[in-house]
This record gives structure tokens, sequence and C-alpha cells, in this order.
């Protein structure tokens, strides 16, 4: 591929190698089922909280020291490269959400081709809702790269939304591509070609948006997952504050110390707005809300009916109807079904049957 110029006319030839690439990567992935190993020491750490944040990054960029200090619970530190050798979690409570932080060992170029259970590391970062890529400052910014490119070649998508493309295998029929808007780089033969990379013959595709070829591939995969992630510079203690001023440009970026605690109050700031959760208060009759502990709800699911699921899935049974103060009501309290939909620091009551 890299040999090969890119132009209208070797587009096709483009698209059918990338596709070919991509197959073979999920191959790798996950490998042909082979003789039952004995269970091997586990590495994923049971999801508790409201949400889960992974730390990635080289080994010695201090990822423990931060760990230990956002979170109180002693990761192990020392001066040597790979110190932490399997997941160490943490919890913190913020703004009365507790949020889960898994301090996973480093990783290195090749990890997402099995070299120093790498693998195992990237799988862990898969099942987070944000990811912290933590950098130092002092080494160079290629460091982020190598990064991207081990997590995405994992199937992991930083800080981008799923492709808008529709697409549904059939039983017969062909491909029927539609598109809504000017494509720049699919065509019909292109999508044809990728497809019966995957052996797909009959489907029926739509494009909503100027796709490339590797959106269509990850679509048609289906095993990506699409992730908000954070870089954070550590050891800015190290720095001049003329180089801070440039750092603090970069795009979804926070320079902290771990060590001397600084700009930590800026990190969770913005690790709350990244992961949009959001938190509902409840309020029994006849007393006054519990301000104290919300229930927090992902913002993809915050309807009234996901909120009893969240608390006891037999609420919904006797749900009768609800009393919603807030920003989501048009008059306070409003009665509302269970089809609503909330917005952050809402106050309910639910009345049953």
């Amino acid at each position: 591929m890299a040999r090969t110029q890119k132009n209208k006319a070797t587009a096709h030839h483009l698209g059918l190698l990338k596709a070919r690439l991509a197959k073979l990567r999920r191959e790798l992935i996950t490998p042909k089922g082979g003789g039952g190993g004995g269970p091997g020491e586990g590495f994923d750490v049971a999801k508790t909280g409201d949400a889960r944040i992974g730390f990635v990054g080289f080994p010695s960029v201090g990822k423990s020291t931060l760990l230990s200090n956002l979170a109180g619970v002693y990761s192990e530190v020392a001066a040597y490269e790979f110190t932490t050798l399997t997941t160490v979690p943490g919890v913190i409570r913020y703004k009365g959400a507790k949020i889960q932080l898994l301090d996973l060992p480093g990783i290195i170029e090749g990890a997402k081709d099995g070299k120093g259970r790498g693998r195992q590391v990237i799988a862990v970062a898969r099942t987070c809702n944000l990811i912290l890529i933590v950098l130092d400052v002092l080494k160079p910014l290629g460091h982020k790269k190598i990064i991207e490119n081990e997590l995405e070649g994992f199937g992991l998508r930083l800080n981008s939304k799923p492709p808008n493309i529709g697409f549904k295998k059939k039983d017969k029929g062909g491909i029927n591509l539609t598109a809504t808007c000017p494509q720049s780089e699919l065509d019909a033969e292109t999508v044809k070609s990728i497809l019966a990379e995957y052996k797909i013959h009959n489907a029926d595709v739509t494009l909503r948006s100027d796709a490339t070829a590797d959106d269509l591939i990850d679509v048609v995969e289906g095993n990506r997952v699409y992730i908000p992630c954070i870089y954070v510079l550590n050891k800015i203690d190290q720095i001049s504050i003329e180089e801070l001023d440039i750092i603090y440009k970069v795009p979804h970026c926070v320079p902290i110390s771990a060590h001397h605690r600084w700009n930590f109050d800026d990190l969770l700031e913005k690790i709350w707005d990244y992961l949009k959760l959001v938190r509902i208060y409840t309020k029994p009759k006849g007393q006054l809300p519990d301000y104290t502990s919300p229930v927090v709800l992902p913002y993809s699911r915050t309807t009234v009916e996901d909120f009893c699921m969240k608390i006891h899935k037999n609420l919904i049974k006797e749900f009768k109807y609800a009393l919603v103060w807030g920003l989501s009501v048009k008059h306070n309290p409003q009665k509302v079904g269970k089809d609503h939909t909330l917005e952050d620091e809402d106050v309910i009551q639910i009345v049953k049957k």
C-alpha cells in the first residue's frame, strides 16, 4: 500500500487492500479456537461504579502516580519500567458519581500484535467509557501517534463518532448502494469489491455522509468501539511556562503534574465533560429531594424507564407515572410517562400503581 500512489485510478485497488488488511487484522485479534488453555491470571477487573476510565500510556509516564494521587489507592511506583504488571483499580467520587479508575500496565510499540501482554491491556481498555492517554511532556509527541496506532489497530476509535452508514445484509438482490450526499472516495465499484472481500454479495448500503473506505470497513466489521479520550500530559513541573502555554492549545489535552498534584481539578472537570453522565436526584413523597446520592445514568440512556431499570427492574412493572422537576420539563412539577427523557440534575418522584 505504501508503494501505491494515491489517485482516482488506484482508489479501487487501495480499497481492496484496506479491506483485506482489516480482515487479516481481525483474525489476528480473535485467534482461531485452539485447545482450551487453563485460566490465566485475571487481567480484567469487575466493573463497579457509574463509569470506568482506563489509563493508557508507555511505561514510566506516571500512570500509577496519577492513580495513587487521584484515588488514594497504592499502586506500586518505582524508577524502572513495567512496575505495574496487572490492572490496579481505584474509585473516586466526583459530583456524586462513583468513577472507577484502572491503572493498566504500560503498552509498547507492537502491543496490538501481543508484545508485552499488550493484547490483554488493550482488551481491558476497550471496556472503558473514557480513556486517558498519559504522555510524558519531555518525550516527543511521536509517542501519541504510536499509542493511537496501537489502539486503532485493535478496533478502538478515539474521539470520533460512528460513521453515518446504514448497512443491512440480505438474502438476495445484489448490492444496493444509495448515497444521500456526493462521495469523494467511494463509488459502487469500490463498495462492491470491499464487500466481496468479506464474501457479502447481497446488502443494502446507505451512505449518509462523505465516507471513506475505512469507515465502510469499520461498519462491516461491526466490532469497533467509539470511546472518548483525553491526552494527559504529565510531568509539567519540568518545563517552562512558555512551553505550557503552547501545550494548552492542543485539543483534548490536559497538562498535569501527578507527583505535585497540579491541575487535578481541571482534569476532573474535563473527565466529567467527556463522560457526559446525567445525575438524577430522587424525592420521596412529602420529603425534600436527596441531593447527596444521585442516580447516575449514561447520556445515551436517560429516559424514565432507564432510571427505573437502574434502581430495580420490578419498579417498571408497578410504575404509574412520575413527577419531574428540572430542565427537561416545561413546568414544575410535571407528570410524565416512562418515555420522557431526563436532563442532568433533574429531580424525580415515582408514583406506583
